[in-house]
């Protein structure tokens, strides 16, 4: 993978831009396409993550690797288990088996699958042997990956007995967990979400559907922060709506706060600078249901030279990086000062940001987008660029556009 130059660009920033498909409504439609085949898919991602899903979904032999695909691991662990008479090795990348997945095999253990690790109890990889599930009752942790939660949920209706699945604790990524119950609902399948209890009833056949997967959110963060760390910037996006699945839509409240303006237009967003505008001195935000933005909001904050306090981040330390470790280290590189614990993050307000530095994005996609929009206030090198085409392949021939 080769470094990426962004020098200090000091253009307009007016552009349209058209995103792929949201991979994780995607990931969850390519699912829910195996329990029920004459369900059609429409802007699907082009994302690494959804090709992988796909060829993973296509793979007949003894062996599937998802590489760094966080979610193609964990839902697939649930479709296999049901899978009668199949044997399967899943395993992925050095990353993927540092990652728990112990959780959701213990709980698809207690609804009878028959999983055993290969290497490490608790990790990748797996043996999955698909027997025949009835469902029922299962317990998990609500403090936990919502990917573990929507794994199961997804094979629920295709359980004789649908899924009875009751939270310990408080509950972690709830709009993620609703994105999934919203898929199955346009299905056809019934759900409810009241307090610690999740149901999903069981449905064998559903008509014939179409579903066209709204862009994704997380992907619209940089430009957000584009607009409002510039002076007037004006960006149309497609294609979304106002009543969205993604938890990640919360950007579009969360950017007031940066001086940004949301206008909802027919299957497209447009993003203004709000004429004006002055900058806060403090932001602070718990971003326990829209952690995947983290990364964007505490880069839009470093460049703009507003402190802020980012809590409800645990979550970040088992993704493709510990993301907040990752954004201390960078970020501290361009001159700021930050902290971290488990959960949060520190910044202070940045009286300099510092020029030609090399940013590291440790295998991470989000890690290169986020620190992207800094080519407004400096020239910046963003390593392994590559990396982007886990989620947004053509991030950088887009991001051109404002070179």
């Amino acid at each position: 993978m080769s470094t990426l130059k962004l020098n200090h660009f000091t253009g307009e920033v007016q552009q349209e831009i058209k995103i792929t498909g949201s991979k994780s409504e995607s990931n969850r439609l390519l699912i829910l396409q195996q329990l029920y085949p004459n369900l059609d898919i429409l802007n699907l991602s082009n994302s690494d993550d959804s090709n992988l899903m796909l060829k993973a979904l296509a793979n007949k032999g003894e062996e599937i690797n998802i590489g760094h695909a966080g979610t193609t691991m964990r839902f697939l662990t649930s479709l296999l288990s049901t899978k009668v008479g199949s044997d399967v090795i899943l395993t992925g990348s050095g990353r993927m088996k540092e990652r728990p997945i112990g959780i959701l095999v213990d709980a698809l253990r207690t609804l009878g699958a028959d999983i055993s690790y290969i290497e490490n109890d608790g990790f990748a990889p797996l043996r999955i042997k698909g027997t025949k599930l009835a469902g029922g009752k299962v317990r998990i942790n609500g403090n936990v990956s919502s990917q573990y939660v929507s794994s199961i949920l997804l094979i629920a209706p295709s359980l004789e007995n649908g899924i009875e699945l009751e939270f310990e604790g408080a509950i972690t990524s709830i709009p993620y967990i609703q994105m999934t119950l919203g898929l199955l609902n346009t299905l056809g399948v019934q759900t409810s979400f009241e307090g610690q209890l999740i149901k999903v009833a069981p449905k064998a056949t559903i008509e014939d559907t179409t579903i066209t997967v709204e862009s994704d959110w997380s992907s619209a963060s940089y430009y957000y922060s584009l607009v409002a760390m510039s002076a007037n910037g004006k960006i149309e996006l497609s294609a979304y709506k106002k009543e969205s699945l993604q938890g990640d839509s919360v950007l579009a409240e969360i950017y007031k706060s940066f001086g940004v303006k949301t206008t909802f237009l027919t299957n497209t967003i447009l993003l203004e600078k709000i004429e004006g505008f002055k900058n806060p001195e403090h932001v602070s935000f718990d971003l326990i249901k829209a952690p995947d933005i983290a990364q964007t909001i505490a880069v839009t904050c470093f460049g703009m030279g507003i402190s802020c306090d980012l809590s409800g981040l645990h979550t970040l330390k088992i993704k493709e990086t510990d993301r907040l470790v990752a954004l201390q280290n960078e970020l501290t590189k361009l001159g700021a000062e930050i902290s971290v614990t488990d959960e949060t993050l520190h910044l202070k307000a940045a009286i300099k940001i510092n020029s030609e530095v090399s940013i590291a994005t440790y295998q991470d996609h989000r890690m290169a987008m986020a620190f992207a929009p800094l080519l407004l206030k400096t020239t910046i090198l963003i390593e392994e660029s590559d990396v982007v085409s886990k989620s947004y392949p053509t991030f950088w021939e887009d991001f051109a556009k404002f070179q």
